[in-house]
């Protein structure tokens, strides 16, 4: 569950019941599963066999949702100060390694170019790193966390990542750690910072921060509204996007399909978290739960004969085309269709560009994929490799999801 994600942090004392994480890889899936049951329909007097994937119903009631509320929710300021020096250059901490390797990857992290090369005073003449720096658990740590931001041939930090791993499990065998330092190592060595959904890592650190007695009230204090303040601007984002589909009636009109409208939008605050990205949120949302909507479609209940005519509608975008669609599929492409519309129309007003023939084609493309899968699941066809990801690149959602985004 991500109710880390949903409550504020209380300023004072910690509410430790609701501080597990939840792990992203597990908070969507867009790619309806094979286990599947046949169902018979009387409908205009002939039996039309449907699959059911037999999902259940969404536990986040849409009441809970529209509850929400924060008293964080004001207007701040932020004051960024670079460490970036007007020369392009860094004065490396050369003797801290802790330090070096925070400064490293935070720059990278907001787009500055620093060189691998800023680890260099701490290798030997063989491009070793030096063994005085094995017992410097903490400096280790954040070694190895930026080694993740290396990119394409940059052995000094293959060589730390594989250093710094390799003398992190050495610190976890040997027991000697603090309890603090101990939790830190472990929670980086089954997944690294850079990997990681920022606002839930932010949550957890807190957690974690809170627990050592060399803290800083005034620091943490501010972490805690830092993340109160931003939680209020996801919950209204999430209430925006609940009441739309709600307003949709997809979930009440096509029971069969997943109903996952929470799960979606922690996929978009994983995306971009930032508070002043707001619109990107509400839109991947929207954008998700439909493309979840209409892969269920395809892949469960609608019948080949239908999906013909559902992938052609999509691809005239005309709204006559519907006409000929069975009734779950008629609200289905007009939700579909109001949604990219308003989407295009709101990028012409305050863009000036004309995007939903670009929208268009990219949901066109999607549906004619998933139409291709569709037809080999029903002819038993098993395509090959080359086939399936001919296929696959495109019906996974991806280019059409970008497409939105960009």
């Amino acid at each position: 569950m991500a109710l880390p994600l949903l409550s504020s942090v209380p300023i004072t004392g910690f509410n430790t019941k609701h501080t597990k994480a939840t792990n992203l890889n597990n908070s969507t899936v867009l790619r309806a599963p094979r286990f599947v049951t046949t169902t018979a329909i009387v409908s205009d007097q002939n039996v039309v066999s449907r699959r059911s994937a037999n999902y259940h119903p969404s536990i986040w009631q849409y009441d809970y949702i529209q509850s929400l509320k924060s008293n964080y929710q004001n207007e701040t300021e932020r004051i960024l100060e670079g460490i970036w020096s007007d020369q392009g250059e860094l004065s490396w901490k050369k003797d801290n390694l802790h330090a070096t390797a925070l400064e490293f990857r935070l720059l990278r992290q907001h787009g500055y170019k620093v060189t691998q090369g800023a680890f260099s005073s701490f290798q030997d003449e063989m491009g070793n790193f030096k063994a005085s720096l094995c017992e410097d658990c903490k400096g280790l740590l954040s070694l190895y966390e930026a080694s993740y931001l290396s990119v394409e041939d940059e052995g000094i930090l293959d060589t730390a990542k594989e250093f710094a791993s390799e003398q992190l499990e050495r610190h976890l065998l040997q027991n000697k750690l603090d309890e603090h330092m101990r939790m830190a190592v472990e929670h980086a060595l089954e997944l690294p910072l850079h990997w990681r959904m920022s606002r839930l890592e932010a949550r957890w650190f807190i957690d974690l921060y809170e627990k050592r007695e060399e803290r800083n009230p005034m620091l943490l204090q501010l972490a805690k509204l830092d993340f109160n303040i931003v939680q209020a601007v996801h919950q209204d984002d999430l209430r925006y996007a609940s009441k739309w589909w709600r307003d949709t009636a997809l979930a009440e009109k096509l029971s069969f399909a997943r109903d996952r409208l929470m799960e979606d939008f922690l996929w978009s605050v994983g995306f971009m978290s930032d508070p002043q990205f707001g619109n990107i949120r509400r839109t991947v949302t929207k954008l998700i739960q439909l493309i979840t909507t209409i892969d269920d479609v395809y892949d469960v209940y609608g019948t080949l004969d239908e999906l013909e005519l559902f992938t052609q509608a999509v691809d005239r975008w005309d709204i006559n085309a519907m006409e000929l669609l069975p009734q779950y599929m008629k609200i289905c492409f007009l939700a579909l269709f109001n949604s990219v519309n308003e989407t295009g129309y709101d990028n012409l007003k305050e863009h000036g560009y004309h995007t939903i023939p670009f929208l268009k084609n990219a949901w066109a493309d999607l549906c004619k994929a998933q139409l291709l899968e569709a037809k080999w699941f029903h002819s038993g066809y098993i395509p090959t490799f080359k086939e399936y990801i001919d296929n696959a690149w495109v019906s996974i959602s991806g280019p059409v999801i970008l497409s939105h985004a960009l």
